[in-house]
């Protein structure tokens, strides 16, 4: 099942898992469903991360290539979040947030001009797998700090765990003094 979410483009996909005594099987990705939902039809890459209990990565994005993201959970919560940051939406500048688990088998969609970060939930460490439909390029890599006083998120997660390079991510009021989207 796909939902469109209230931010413009952003797609929350409900996998379908298949229980039994053993645990559950599930299709992650299926070309032909995922390409009837409105996403690429390839990806390039897969990416796995590993966040210890209380991390937060982010708010991250790509331009010129934009990057769009397929984003899951195979062990562990997650809370996800997604920015608008194209200067002509009509949702620019608000934030959405799902949590993604490996129990409640749900990816979520974001197509490029969004800024996307996510909080690690509860005690355990959580692995994260994104497919991206565009190649990763240092060069226009950029980020919003998640702590952002515009934005306003409300991360569920205190004393948060957050890299040297995270923390010293521009606010909004920078990126729109020159947005790229």
């Amino acid at each position: 099942m796909v939902k469109d979410l209230s931010l413009e483009g952003l797609k929350l996909i409900e996998l379908k898992q298949f229980h039994d005594d053993r645990g559950y099987f599930a299709e992650r990705y299926q070309q032909e469903r995922f390409e009837s939902y409105g996403l690429p039809k390839y990806f390039i890459q897969d990416n796995h991360s590993r966040s210890k209990p209380g991390v937060i990565r982010g708010l991250h994005y790509q331009s010129n290539p934009g990057q769009g993201k397929l984003v899951g959970v195979i062990r562990g919560r997650i809370w996800d979040v997604a920015v608008d940051i194209r200067k002509n939406s009509s949702t620019y500048g608000k934030w959405e947030a799902v949590e993604l688990s490996d129990e409640n088998g749900r990816l979520l969609w974001i197509p490029a001009g969004f800024a996307h970060g996510f909080c690690v939930l509860g005690n355990e460490p959580a692995d994260v797998m994104y497919k991206v439909d565009a190649p990763y390029s240092p060069k226009t890599e950029g980020g919003i700090i998640y702590s952002d006083s515009d934005l306003k998120i409300e991360w569920p997660v205190k004393d948060p765990i957050v890299s040297t390079k995270d923390q010293v991510l521009q606010t909004f009021s920078n990126y729109e003094a020159s947005p790229v989207f």
